[in-house]
């Protein structure tokens, strides 16, 4: 009896400690399978009886040689089958790359791109590879397999079957002998789902430094107007008393008339200012947006005829808590921005809706959920790159030539928005136009009819306490409240002007108290005032605007608010308004 035959009598034994009738009991027959020689054959059956003609086989002397041979195959086959489970139900993509060509690969891999695992057998790997990596993945292939120290893991994107899906990979891969040749043994990572979190994670980081930043800059820019406004305040009222003993003829009259209208135009920058920092509202009412949007812009219409205007405005539009002209503002400024985006003219439209937004919408603006009003203001022009888009709402940041602005427009939008509850998107690409979106909350108020109000303007008489810790506003602030017909009691803190009340309270008929001083703020002076005179009447006079600390102590119960710098004419009528008040 031949070897070969003697073999096969021996698979169809049945004794219990048989190697054949153990492998039997694996059910692992028809598994494909390599023969020593690395040929693929059908089955275990079909590599025994290819190895049992090698000289591997034909060594053995003895049956008993011959079955120790045959325990060592079956064991090996059996670790294989072990090996391609454990392969086959790991949830990464395993492969081996052979001449850029697989040679294996699991069926996680196969999954993950969308192909059997017989499609890709043989397949070319680079092309799989999007073409933007398919350059240094090819390079680290090549000089992996001449043997260089290459790094293993890398990322890059690949292409799933359909072409258009993209997915994010990272491969861990190593080079090793295969069937006798250099090939390569790596796996790889499904990581899209990851990827993606982490570009939104980074992109929520930047916008919530980018609002750190952005109110840090504000509570300094509100610093700068404050002061400026007091220095507005001293020349404003040394212009305005010396008008008053100047005749209209004489040759610096124009002169000091320019003068106030430069202040006024200091003025402007500083509310500016003040808009973009915290604390900018001044009147705020019910108001339906769509009538300022038509009115405000059938106005910039008028004085731009290159740019044709169009827009949908919501029907059912939701009021809006807001301070209209600080809203006015922040149109025009849009608007301005658009025509200096388009030069050679083009197409802004406006847009409103109501909107309801959840946490997930907001998470990185500071903003409560519910109720919004957006208007949308988009033009046709030259748009902006990523750079600028992400200093477009930086104050004195332009991209104007010099004397074309003052870089101040958008960064006061900005602030204004932002005191009013709400925040701006912003949309745009280089040479694709631009889109600002604006979120203000929703108001369960009705638009109230608007009234013209001409107070009076009146002179009086008493005495008038003035509080302010710097000495150029309680100077010229004394002279203008003289001139108006009133004595006048000076402090420069809150602790001197408790003691002059306690001293003069029967005759002082007003309190004008700064808000921000040393020693003793206008907040906590306010309180200790109306707790020794509850009926003292108090106006409440800062370079910043009603809004934050102002507007609690308007809500304490003082009678009103003037913002510095204001001229003769202004504080006259604002007296006259609280005294005339029974």
């Amino acid at each position: 009896m031949t070897i070969h035959s003697l073999c096969w009598e021996h698979f169809r034994c049945e004794q219990k400690d048989c190697p054949v009738r153990i492998f039997n009991e694996t059910d692992c027959w028809t598994v494909p399978t390599l023969n020593c020689q690395g040929e693929l054959l059908e089955s275990f059956p079909e590599k025994i009886k290819k190895c049992l003609d090698c000289s591997w086989f034909q060594q053995a002397k003895t049956p008993e040689i011959l079955e120790a041979m045959l325990n060592q195959l079956i064991g090996l086959h059996i670790s294989e089958e072990k090996y391609r489970t454990l392969v086959n139900n790991i949830q990464d993509g395993v492969f081996i790359l052979q001449d850029d060509r697989f040679r294996f690969v699991n069926e996680a891999m196969a999954l993950m791109m969308g192909y059997s695992v017989e499609e890709m057998m043989g397949m070319e790997f680079l092309p799989l590879i999007a073409p933007e990596y398919r350059q240094r993945v090819a390079d680290r292939y090549l000089r992996r397999q001449a043997g260089e120290t290459v790094e293993n893991e890398y990322e890059f994107d690949i292409l799933h079957k359909d072409g258009s899906t993209r997915l994010t990979v990272n491969m861990n891969i190593g080079v090793f002998s295969y069937r006798g040749k250099t090939a390569s043994f790596g796996t790889i990572k499904d990581i899209t789902d990851k990827k993606r979190a982490e570009l939104e994670r980074i992109k929520l980081e930047s916008q919530l430094q980018q609002v750190h930043k952005m109110e840090a800059i504000g509570t300094l820019a509100g610093g700068i107007a404050h002061d400026f406004n007091n220095l507005l305040m001293g020349i404003l009222g040394n212009a305005t008393l010396t008008l008053m003993n100047i005749d209209p003829a004489h040759p610096g009259y124009e002169r000091l008339k320019n003068i106030e209208k430069y202040v006024q135009s200091g003025a402007d920058l500083t509310r500016q200012l003040l808009g973009f920092a915290r604390g900018g509202k001044f009147v705020v009412e019910p108001t339906n947006l769509n009538e300022l949007i038509q009115r405000t812009s059938e106005m910039f219409a008028r004085t731009k005829k290159e740019i044709t205007i169009s827009s949908s405005l919501q029907e059912d539009l939701l009021t809006v808590d807001v301070d209209r002209g600080q809203i006015e503002q922040v149109l025009l400024n849009f608007y301005v921005n658009a025509w200096q985006a388009m030069p050679a003219g083009g197409n802004l439209h406006l847009q409103t809706a109501n909107e309801t937004l959840d946490d997930s919408c907001i998470q990185a603006f500071s903003v409560i959920p519910g109720n919004y009003v957006i208007f949308s203001i988009t033009d046709t022009g030259v748009g902006m790159d990523s750079n600028i888009r992400e200093r477009v709402f930086e104050p004195f940041f332009t991209t104007r030539e010099k004397g074309r602005g003052t870089g101040l427009s958008l960064s006061s939008a900005y602030g204004i928005i932002k005191n009013h509850g709400g925040f701006i998107n912003v949309r745009s690409e280089k040479g694709k136009g631009t889109s600002f979106t604006v979120y203000l909350p929703a108001s369960k108020k009705s638009v109230g009819i608007e009234k013209d109000i001409c107070e009076p303007v009146v002179k009086g008489s008493g005495i008038v306490l003035l509080v302010d810790d710097e000495k150029m506003i309680l100077d010229v602030g004394g002279q203008m409240l003289e001139k108006l017909g009133y004595q006048v009691l000076t402090a420069p803190n809150g602790k001197e002007a408790l003691n002059l009340l306690e001293r003069h309270h029967d005759h002082i008929v007003l309190i004008i108290l700064d808000m921000i001083m040393p020693i003793m703020d206008g907040s906590e002076t306010f309180d200790k005032l109306k707790s020794m005179h509850p009926d003292i009447k108090v106006i409440l006079s800062s370079g910043y605007a009603v809004d934050g600390q102002a507007a609690d102590i308007m809500k304490r119960g003082c009678n009103g608010f003037i913002q510095k710098p204001f001229n003769l004419k202004q504080l006259s009528r604002k007296m006259g308004e609280i005294l005339l008040i029974t």
